[in-house]
């Protein structure tokens, strides 16, 4: 994989926006392979309103955003209203997220966000243009990159490193049993221990170093009366998906 942008492809635009757009599209469509196969991206037609890239091969659709310099916790995404309805639908796509160095032109950072851990948690609404605006009243949304767990971040290259195909493939199908959940409020769970388990920062864990994070979910989740229950059976649930190993007694192991 080739982490430099074709700056010949870009000599004929004068907009700095039209070129990175015409570069970082290019640059995906010749060095990236689906995550979920393994197959070539075929960028879809201009102005497609729901994707930018699909796959040949599976047909899974992929949305391309692109920053300078670096990604951050939050990326700029259109209308609110549109990505909430977007978020039940067939045609969610995945996400590509990509950050440049405009002056050395490479690519620093490319990973994929597979669509079983958008939420509506996740979709931040920003607030309505003002009445002076071209598109007075429009509300838009940031996606919250930070509230994602760790493991539905993946990574093609991080702070400049290649990482390996066969990794890339493995960790987009480690995942792909959140697709089964339908219910919002049970996948918002299955995330939120997925969430806890990145803060404890460690391969394995205590049943103990879980239950620390009982406030926070009890904020987080006022309704539910029985947190520890709740922690529990959502360990065993990743267990089962083989998402964790259990290890002994109140002790777990990522896998």
């Amino acid at each position: 994989m080739n982490n430099k942008l074709d700056t010949k492809l870009s000599q004929q635009y004068t907009s700095n926006s039209q070129k990175i757009r015409v570069l970082t599209e290019a640059w995906v469509e010749n060095e990236i392979f689906c995550p979920a196969c393994g197959s070539l991206m075929i960028n879809y037609e201009n102005n497609r309103p729901v994707a930018d890239f699909h796959c040949g091969k599976c047909r899974e659709e992929y949305e391309l955003k692109s920053k300078k310099d670096s990604i951050g916790s939050k990326i700029v995404d259109g209308a609110y209203k549109t990505m909430i309805e977007r978020l039940g639908s067939d045609n969610n796509p995945n996400f590509f997220f990509l950050n440049y160095d405009l002056g050395k032109m490479e690519v620093l950072n490319f990973f994929v966000i597979p669509k079983h851990f958008f939420i509506p948690e996740i979709i931040e609404k920003r607030k309505p243009l003002s009445d002076t605006a071209r598109r007075a009243g429009w509300v838009g949304c940031n996606i919250v990159i930070k509230d994602i767990p760790q493991t539905g971040k993946i990574f093609y290259i991080k702070d400049g490193k290649i990482e390996p195909k066969e990794v890339i493939l493995d960790s987009w199908h480690k995942t792909l049993f959140l697709r089964e959940e339908k219910k919002v409020e049970s996948k918002g769970w299955i995330l939120d221990i997925m969430k806890c388990i990145d803060k404890i920062g460690q391969q394995e864990f205590k049943l103990e170093d879980v239950y620390r994070f009982e406030k926070e979910l009890e904020i987080k989740h006022p309704n539910n009366k029985h947190i520890k229950d709740k922690i529990r059976q959502q360990l065993q649930f990743l267990r089962d998906k083989n998402y964790l190993k259990f290890v002994s007694s109140g002790k777990y192991k990522l896998i």
